[in-house]
Order: structure tokens, then sequence, then C-alpha cells
């Protein structure tokens, strides 16, 4: 009955949306005042919507296995909290998703602008129902949550096992707030531009929006690289995967477009990079969509594979894209003379500086994802980019982008000149010092750390410092700067002073390095509501005594037939202690990993904090 409801709810869903389409239209020139009817209908669109989504819920709840996706993603075993979040654990639910979060915001932003001009208004209605149209449609041709299966089985497949865990329950949702929040940037825009409406006003009306997708794809990112970290097992929290990156450069884009809106609401500048940027965010996000659900990509977060759906989201984005290319060309007034006005010497110039350094890191990354899928294409040849490609095209770069980040904030809107330079040559001396001091006597590649580590500290310090001399003034911008020089220092602290114990043991056996003891002492089976539990017992003893013991895990599900390692991790604010243990296939030893990852807190805690900074700037009055 849910899955009936659900089914009917997106079609009247899309009956409404041509509505929307048509009273929109009607109202555009004949009236100065917004009819009241296009908002009901926006309401009945997302109302429809929302009981589509619940009637997917209702169907995981009760195990309802005559529906496909319930069938194909879910299980009688499964707990209740992971029935409702295999929900969007798949491509069609994930979907439906994106159109719940699409409706929502539309009906939000028709409610929160009603001071804007009604021309304005409506035009953004209708772009952003544009989308919402190709939603439905991909939805209900393609990827239709409610398909029915007959003869009902009794049992469903089940969820992959390390889809099953709180972090990523709730990553989805969140990062889609961020994601699908660029599609009202990205129809704001080009209403904007048609209308010759871009101004101050505008940007100081748009920022909200801005920063609202900025706050939740900053947290969606931040709760993918915890659950990354203890869930894959592999001790780390970014490994440049396809999927990680597709969600990182929106977020640079965004982040671009933030400092962009900022310089905008001063001076009338940069609107055509305001333009561009709120083009290519949305358009980065279609993009993740499509090289995710297509099955282009091959990672751990890929869970789609069908290239019907693929072709479908590429040809949308394509019309998307031409939409907005002939609209950028043909309706944007450039102002261009305001633009070459800027002193080389001025807070616009920085930002305009430090927007080139993160296109830089944008294109680099981009390059990186689309690379290998091209020349797969082109010559049939497989190859994996990884780490050591971005550390070397970026590390270079992210020096001197630390060092104008430093500057750029102590600088004076429209024309500023050197101040404090004694101030800023002690705080560059301290930071070089300090860099020495740390990584003297490390075997690392000493010249570029030092450098890489002496600008982060600049940074931090710098910002610190603000924080007392500015009595708290531009705290939001101080405290998103700090964030960002603790996240680089932990970063950077991290991959240099870890330490890494891969040995192979049998229960009873011993391992002792220079520094510590790891003893086996036993395992412990248990068996939960749908799984088997086997729990290791480890005894880490440190050179001065100190006993700390570890339980990693090992799951056997029984519907999908899974194995999974759960890592044990014990925190602190000064270093992560992280084990797990696999089994040797037809051996009576267990593969055995420990690591001690230094500063593995204060990584959480400085996104935390530039997300903390977007919330504050959202909230401040003017």
């Amino acid at each position: 009955m849910a899955s009936l409801i659900g089914s009917y709810s997106l079609i009247f869903g899309l009956f409404f949306s041509i509505f929307i389409i048509f009273f929109s239209i009607k109202n555009f020139n004949n009236s100065k005042i917004f009819d009241k009817r296009i908002l009901y209908f926006i309401f009945l669109q997302f109302f429809f919507v929302v009981l589509s989504f619940f009637g997917l819920i209702l169907s995981f709840i009760n195990s309802d296995f005559s529906n496909e996706t319930v069938f194909n993603h879910s299980h009688t075993t499964k707990p209740i909290f992971y029935k409702i979040s295999g929900t969007w654990g798949n491509h069609e639910g994930s979907l439906l998703l994106w159109l719940f979060v699409l409706t929502l915001f539309i009906f939000l932003f028709i409610l929160r602008s009603k001071e804007q001009e009604k021309k304005y208004r409506i035009l953004t209605l209708l772009f952003q129902q544009i989308i919402i149209v190709g939603f439905f449609v991909f939805l209900i041709k393609t990827s239709n949550p409610f398909n029915y299966i007959f003869p009902v089985p009794d049992e469903g497949l089940g969820l992959n096992p390390i889809l099953q865990d709180p972090a990523l329950a709730i990553h989805p949702p969140i990062l889609y707030l961020g994601y699908v929040g660029t599609s009202i940037i990205f129809s704001s825009t080009l209403a904007a531009t048609s209308l010759n409406y871009i101004s101050k006003d505008w940007a100081t009306h748009i920022k909200k929006w801005v920063l609202i997708s900025w706050i939740f794809l900053t947290i969606g990112i931040l709760l993918g690289s915890i659950w990354a970290y203890y869930e894959l097992g592999w001790g780390g929290f970014w490994f440049w995967d396809p999927v990680e990156n597709v969600s990182l450069m929106p977020w640079l884009a965004l982040t671009m477009l933030l400092h962009c809106i900022l310089v905008l609401e001063k001076k009338l500048a940069l609107t055509s990079w305001v333009i561009v940027l709120s083009i290519s965010t949305f358009t980065l996000s279609m993009c993740g969509t499509f090289l995710v659900r297509s099955g282009i990509l091959n990672s751990v977060h890929t869970f789609a594979n069908d290239p019907e759906r693929g072709l479908y989201i590429l040809i949308f984005l394509f019309c998307l894209i031409f939409l907005s290319i002939f609209i950028f060309l043909f309706f944007h007034k450039d102002n261009n003379r305001i633009y070459q006005s800027f002193f080389w010497l001025s807070k616009e110039t920085s930002i305009l500086v430090n927007n080139w350094f993160m296109l830089y890191f944008l294109s680099v990354i981009l390059i990186g994802t689309v690379y290998p899928i091209f020349l797969e294409v082109l010559s049939s040849q497989k190859i994996s980019v990884g780490p050591p490609f971005y550390n070397k095209l970026i590390i270079p770069f992210l020096i001197p982008f630390l060092f104008a980040m430093a500057i750029g904030p102590n600088l004076k809107w429209v024309k500023s000149e050197f101040q404090n330079k004694l101030k800023l040559l002690i705080f560059f001396i301290i930071s070089l010092l300090l860099s020495l001091l740390i990584l003297k006597n490390l075997r690392v590649n000493f010249l570029l750390n030092t450098i890489l580590v002496t600008s982060a500290f600049y940074l931090f310090f710098i910002t610190l410092r603000d924080f007392f001399v500015k009595k708290f003034r531009n705290l939001s911008q101080n405290l998103a700067h700090f964030g960002f020089s603790l996240l680089i220092l932990s970063i950077l602290f991290n991959n240099i002073f870890s330490t890494e114990i891969i040995t192979n043991l049998r229960i009873g056996e011993i391992f002792e390095s220079k520094k510590f003891k790891i003893v086996f002492e036993n395992i412990e089976q248990k068996d939960k509501q749908n799984y088997k539990s086997i729990t290791g017992k480890f005894n880490i003893e440190n050179l001065n005594g100190d006993i700390e013991i570890l339980n990693p895990e090992l799951r056997v599900y029984n519907q999908p037939n899974i194995v999974t390692s759960e890592a044990d991790i014990k925190t602190n604010l000064l270093e992560d202690k992280f084990m797990t243990m696999n089994l040797v296939q037809n051996q009576d030893y267990f593969n055995i990993r420990y690591q001690i990852k230094p500063f593995m807190v204060w990584i959480w805690i400085s996104v935390l904090l530039i997300s903390f900074a977007g919330l504050i700037s959202l909230f401040k009055k003017r």
C-alpha cells in the first residue's frame, strides 16, 4: 500500500510541476503581484514528493518485498535504523532524496524571497522547475523506486554491510543538502543574469543560499571522511578516491563563489566570476551524479551501474550547460571597467589571487578524476590516479596559497598599504624556527616539508593574532581561516608522524618493536541481530609499562554473506591508536594492522570550526 501511494505521489508531483510552469509563465508579465496559486502548487508538489519519500521509508520498515528496491536492499533481520537509512542507501532511493531536497529548497526560496522582484522570483522558479521535471522524468522512467515484483519474494537480498553504519546513514542526506542547494544558486543566478538584476542587494540575498549549501557540503564531506576512517579499515581520512573528489570539487567552487559574493556585496565587481562559478558549482554536482550513477567510476562508494541512466543524466546535463552558456553570453553585461580598477594591494585582489589558486586545485582534481576515464575509452588502458599525483601538483602551490590567505584578510578594501611589516616578519621567523625545530631529526623531505609547515604555522599565528587584535570583528572569517590553518597543520603532522605495523599473529603470540609490544590474548565470538561477531583482544604494552587494550572485530553478515573488518580506535587529543584484524584464508593466524595516527581528532575539530564559522556568518545581522 505504501509503495502504491508513493508511486502515484510521484506522478501527482510531476503534474503539479506542469501547473507551476504554466501559471508562472502566465503570471510573468500579467501582474505586479506574485500569484498565490503558484505558492499553493509549489507546496502541493513538495507535499507529494514528501509523501512519496515516506511511502518508500514505510516500505523498507515493513519489509515490503513486492517493491523491487526494498527486495534488492533490505532484509527482515536488519535493524530498524538501517532499514530506514537503506531508503537512500541505493540508487533509486538516493535520487528520490535528491528530488525531495530540490522541491524543499524551491519552496523555502519562494517563501524567503518576498522582498525580491516578482519577475526574478518567477524566473528562478521556472529554472528550478526545469531541473525538478528532469529528475521526475528520470525517476519515473529509468529509476523508479516503486517497481513491483511478482511473485512476491519471502526475503530480501540485504544492504551492503559497509553501508550499515550510523555515520553513513546521515552522511548522504547532509551531503545532498549541500549538493542540491547549489541548484537554487544556479537557478537564481540564471534568473538574475537574464533580468540584469545582479547587484549588491542581490549578492546579499543569494549569499545566504551559498552559505547554506557550503555548510551542509562541508559537514557532509566531514561525515564521509570520518566513516571512511573507521569503517574501511585503511586508517586514513582521505584517499583521493574519485567519488571523494567529486564531492570536493563543488566545495572548492562554492568556496570561490562565497569569496566573490563578498566582493560583489562591497562593490559591483567580479559579476562574471559569480555567474561562472554559480553555473560551475551546480554543473560539478550534476557531473558527480552522472559519474557515480552511470557506473563509470570504480569506487567503494559506487552502487549503481546502468549506462542508460548515465546517458540520461549526461544529455540532461548538456542541456542545462547549453542553456547556462546561452544566457551568460547573450544576457550578461560585464562590468569590466570596474574589474580592472582593482589596486594591486587590496582585499579584492587578494580574494582574486586566492580564487586563482583554488581554481588551479580544482583543475588538478578534475583532471586526476576524469583523465583515467578518457584514457580507458581512447586506448583501453586502465590506470588509477592516486595520492602521489595530487601531492606533487598541489603541495608546491599550497605554500603561496597559505601565505596569501594569511596576508589577504589584513588588507583593506579598495586600496591598502603594507602595515605591521615588522609583526608579519616576526611571525614568519617564529613559524620558520618552529618548523625547523619540529622537522630537524625526521627522515622526511626536509626542505619542502619545512616550507610547507612554516606556511601553515604562519597562517595559524596570523589568524590567532587577529582574534585578539580585531577584538572578534569579522569573527566568521577569522574562525574559518583559523580552522583551515589548523586543518592543514593537523594533516601535515598526521602524515609526517604516523607509524604503522603490519604483521601476522596467532592467538597467544607476541610482536615486539623498539617502542611497544603487541600481545594477541584471545578472540571472542557472539551472535548479533544480523551478523556473527569475532572480537580479538590485544594488549599494547609501551616502554613505560602502560598497557592499552584494543578490540578489533570481524563481522560475518548473514545477508548478503560478507565478512567486514571493524577497527578499534582509542582516541585522545594527541593521537589515535588504530587496529584492524583480518583472517588469512586457509591459515590459523590473523593479519594485524596497528597504526598510531597523531592529531587525528584535530582534523575533525578543524572542519567543525570551519562549518561553525559559516553558521556564524549565516545568522549574524548586517
